[in-house]
């Protein structure tokens, strides 16, 4: 199954090329917060990064090769019945594509937009 994780753009074209990827929010939260389809992926980052500036990427990864715990669970905002949750880094193998948010002028996320390059 294919999960996505929602990046800020300039870490994710300054992480190490070829590094297993952790989000900056790890060390806190002590997962990797993802979703399941891209509607469930576009309204959490309308949710809660319609506000912060800046371009942001999808990861998409494919489930069956990540080597950290793949848990679902319930999430407390009520969203979803449950979000993909990664307990460790999410590993560079099972990164099976990146694509560029598209935002409008407001901020808001509309879609899911063509291959993004980045490190590799």
């Amino acid at each position: 199954m294919i999960i996505l994780h929602l990046a800020p753009e300039a870490r994710w074209l300054t992480w190490p090329a070829g590094a297993d990827y952790l989000p900056a929010e790890y060390p806190h939260d002590g997962f990797v917060h993802c979703t399941a389809g891209e509607a469930l992926l576009l309204l959490v980052a309308n949710r809660y990064y319609r506000q912060q500036p800046g371009g942001f990427v999808a990861l998409s990864i494919d489930g069956a090769r990540l080597t950290a715990p793949l848990r679902w669970e319930a999430p407390a905002d009520g969203l979803a019945e449950r979000f993909p949750h990664v307990y460790g880094a999410i590993d560079r193998a099972a990164i099976v594509a990146v694509r560029r948010a598209t935002r409008a002028a407001d901020g808001a996320f509309t879609a899911l937009g063509e291959p993004f390059a980045g490190p590799r």
